[in-house]
């Protein structure tokens, strides 16, 4: 019997070993791991440079309190995340995940706001749906209804403008037209609570888990900038999922040349080798808020010279293999090997995504886009069949929390084509057996 818990009640095996895309559990069963974990290790299982650097590094020094003392692995990591962030953003806040990023970048920027005299700010806007972490301050801009509605009466929740989905309003994604229609919703919002009120607006540049890897219509990216400067609004990216290199670029926003005001970044960044993320910021937020007296926030594991360690040595690697190129080239190949099944399984209704942040979805049919019946629990029932065939993929319902089934398939970023193969092999397998068990309902 596990004295663990957790929330999935599905019976899994003991993990033994992981070693590049696979993992073993202790009877020898070997498992692709095709959505990297949660979107967390992506450079792979067991990599010997890092393990290198870890071990040199628990040699060392495994702990360092941020207020005693400055470390070599934290100061090293922090300039490589700022040589690789956009211009002017140099100021890198270590964190131990994604929850704690979301949660120091809404901090930040509300203490910025009470020290250049805007105290009236205080609203952060967010989408719907949308996921930005599990504690009650991410919770509050989050908009996935099952994870948020037993603890309504524990936050202060925060307003929310619709998700930028163009595939399920008959919009075209590729018109600038559809991306300035949803970047409006932003700015009649704004003015809607009042522009002296409005702190800050945070979107995920590629969606994660809620909307299953979205990617933005044209013109949005841009657009929402430009709302969110007319109006002193500060832009907040949350690339906990989308950063770290997957999408093809260090950073999901770099795929529009747009750069926010403060990034939160964690998962893929530490790559599962330790618990790690970072808040990044402007200079001018941090130079005010530091002039101020400093920023009220912090937590033990900021920073942890073992955590730093790692992350850097994730980075080295990423641009030693060139996983980055990887996942752009091995990323287009996965997509359109899943664009292909459309034509196989009419209830596959959108295929999306970036590099390897890739998700396809069920629906009833593609002439209304509308979800499976919920009591089929799609979502769960693909999950389990692909895991019987060795392979790992990660599901969400897609309309908010309660219908709607999208697929995560994002393995980790030294994913070759012949292993593409095999996801694929497996994945079709899994299909087969959903489309059987559901003939009837799918007719």
């Amino acid at each position: 019997m596990s004295h663990l818990f957790y929330l999935s009640t599905a019976a899994r095996p003991v993990l033994d070993r992981a070693e590049g895309i696979y993992m073993w559990d202790t009877s020898g069963r070997r498992f692709i791991d095709g959505s990297s974990g949660a979107m967390v290790s992506n450079i792979g299982h067991s990599n010997p440079a890092v393990l290198a650097a870890m071990r040199a590094q628990m040699d060392k020094s495994t702990f360092g309190y941020r207020l005693h003392f400055e470390t070599e692995p934290g100061e090293q990591l922090a300039a490589k995340v700022a040589a690789l962030s956009p211009e002017g953003m140099e100021k890198v806040f270590f964190v131990s995940g994604g929850s704690e990023a979301v949660e120091s970048a809404m901090k930040l920027a509300r203490q910025y706001a009470v020290v250049t005299g805007e105290a009236s700010r205080w609203k952060v806007i967010s989408r719907f749906p949308s996921y930005h972490g599990s504690t009650l301050g991410a919770l509050s801009v989050t908009g996935y209804d099952p994870l948020t509605d037993p603890f309504r009466p524990m936050m202060v929740e925060m307003p929310k403008i619709p998700a930028p989905r163009a595939y399920l309003d008959g919009l075209d994604m590729d018109n600038p037209a559809t991306g300035a229609h949803y970047a409006a919703m932003l700015e009649d919002r704004i003015l809607s609570e009042g522009p002296e009120t409005v702190l800050a607006f945070i979107h995920e540049p590629v969606g994660g888990a809620s909307t299953g890897a979205l990617v933005p219509p044209a013109g949005y990216m841009q657009a929402v900038r430009a709302i969110c400067d007319k109006y002193g609004v500060l832009l907040i990216h949350d690339e906990v999922m989308s950063g770290g290199g997957r999408v093809g670029t260090f950073l999901g926003g770099d795929l529009w040349g747009v750069a926010p005001d403060i990034i939160a970044i964690s998962k893929g960044f530490g790559a599962g080798y330790a618990p790690l993320g970072a808040m990044i910021a402007q200079d001018r937020i941090v130079q005010a808020v530091q002039d101020a007296g400093g920023f009220l926030h912090g937590h033990t594991y900021a920073g942890n010279p073992l955590a730093c360690t790692a992350g850097l040595a994730v980075l080295t690697e990423i641009e030693r293999q060139d996983m980055m190129g990887n996942a752009s080239k091995v990323g287009a190949v996965l997509k359109q090997r899943l664009k292909n099944l459309m034509q196989r399984y009419g209830f596959i209704g959108d295929v999306r995504g970036e590099g390897l942040l890739l998700a396809f979805e069920f629906v009833a049919g593609r002439e209304t886009m509308a979800p499976l019946p919920r009591e089929m629990k799609a979502f769960d029932d693909l999950v389990e069949r692909a895991y019987a065939e060795g392979l790992i993929i990660y599901s969400r319902r897609t309309r908010g929390g309660y219908e709607g089934d999208h697929f995560l398939v994002c393995p980790p970023m030294i994913t070759t084509e012949a292993q593409v193969d095999e996801i694929m092999e497996k994945l079709t397998r899994a299909l087969d057996g959903f489309a059987d068990a559901h003939a009837g309902a799918l007719a």
